[in-house]
């Protein structure tokens, strides 16, 4: 049941009394003369705890950090940058000399396929399913 606010004017003083909302618009008597007060619109601050912190409601599941919204609290920061805040580094465009080594290498690594494939060997060095002989089946007479 809800708790609410009544102001008794005869002698100026604020109440509280916890009844059902049906019977909230109606008069309670006072405490302290007996008399009806009537119910006063009370103000209020509410919040919850979670994870060890105050959250106000209604709560949408979100943290904050240095007055930006994020989704999860941090565990580990450097140089006080939420790991959600911070900009990805970005990956280093390659020179020239690397492109040119990698496209070397894939050629090399293409004809060295073609090589392996035409004598029947694997990147190991063993004979592939394609080179080993079979042996023919025996037949056996009875």
């Amino acid at each position: 049941m809800p708790l609410y606010e009544y102001y008794c004017e005869p002698c100026n003083g604020i109440y509280e009394a916890i009844r059902q909302m049906r019977e909230a618009s109606d008069p309670v008597p006072c405490p302290e003369c007996s008399l009806d007060g009537a119910r006063i619109m009370s103000t209020f601050s509410a919040f919850t705890m979670r994870d060890g912190y105050p959250r106000r409601i209604p709560d949408k599941g979100t943290f904050w950090h240095m007055g930006k919204e994020v989704k999860h609290r941090a565990k580990r920061m450097k140089n006080w940058t939420h790991p959600e805040l911070a900009e990805p580094k970005s990956t280093p465009r390659p020179t020239k000399g690397d492109v040119r080594t990698a496209r070397d290498k894939a050629v090399v690594q293409a004809s060295d396929a073609r090589y392996r494939d035409r004598w029947g060997i694997d990147e190991q060095g063993f004979r592939t399913v394609k080179a080993k002989k079979k042996k023919p089946q025996r037949k056996v007479v009875k």
